[in-house]
């Protein structure tokens, strides 16, 4: 009971952590950047994988998407990449745990069958959540060295609020990953035509009872003789 406690709770955070990935993928604050000279005249500009917008203090907002992939830094077609890999195996390792998980009917009745493929997807997970945060951590450290190295000559950016998200989905990914991968136990079985006797019940019997069952031993023993 315990273990199936285990399996849902873990099911639960690893499709949190599953949808936080996917809402981080496809927005555009990635990188954020600020003009504002004053509050009338701010203008902000934010740039995800996809696209690039632009924003003003009275509210108009204008995307553009990124014309060609060539053009984009390797980083960022790698963090691309990452991030669809990350969603590739969550898809693929919530469809794994359904028939894992001991709560359900589907697949294999055997519970020994349900831990192994509960294990098989709790480990998919657990890449699914490494890959989108090798993508989040290397694109937050290229928007940090640029910020700081004083010879970069272009638009210095600031971490957006879609990297704090990938941080927060991809540890989601790997903790629900590692408790769905320890709540699979193998039960042990007893071979078929031995009886496994419980030698553990012979002590809780009563001093009394013994005594008895000695004494009436003894009695019979002497009536032979």
């Amino acid at each position: 009971m315990a273990s199936t406690a285990v399996q849902i709770s873990a099911f639960v955070l690893t499709l949190l952590g599953y949808a936080i990935i996917i809402s981080s993928t496809i927005s555009n604050k990635w990188k954020t950047s600020s003009t504002a000279t004053a509050v009338i005249t701010a203008n902000w500009i934010f740039e995800g994988l996809w696209m690039n917008c632009a924003a003003t203090a009275l509210g108009s907002v204008q995307c553009k998407k990124f014309s060609s992939i060539f053009i984009l830094p390797s980083h960022v077609q790698a963090c691309r990449a990452l991030m669809i890999i990350a969603i590739i195996f969550g898809l693929l390792a919530c469809v794994i745990s359904l028939f894992g998980l001991r709560c359900t009917k589907v697949g294999s009745s055997d519970i020994n069958t349900k831990g192994k493929i509960a294990l098989s997807g709790g480990i998919i997970f657990i890449f699914g959540g490494l890959s989108s945060l090798v993508a989040v951590s290397w694109y937050a450290a290229i928007i940090t060295k640029q910020f700081y190295d004083p010879l970069y000559g272009g638009l210095k950016y600031e971490l957006g609020d879609a990297l704090y998200l990938g941080w927060a989905g991809s540890i989601l990914l790997i903790l629900g990953g590692a408790f769905l991968t320890c709540s699979c136990k193998r039960e042990k079985k007893t071979p078929a035509g031995r009886y496994q006797y419980d030698y553990s019940a012979t002590k809780n019997v009563p001093s009394d009872f013994k005594h008895k069952q000695g004494s009436d031993t003894a009695g019979s023993s002497k009536a032979y003789v």
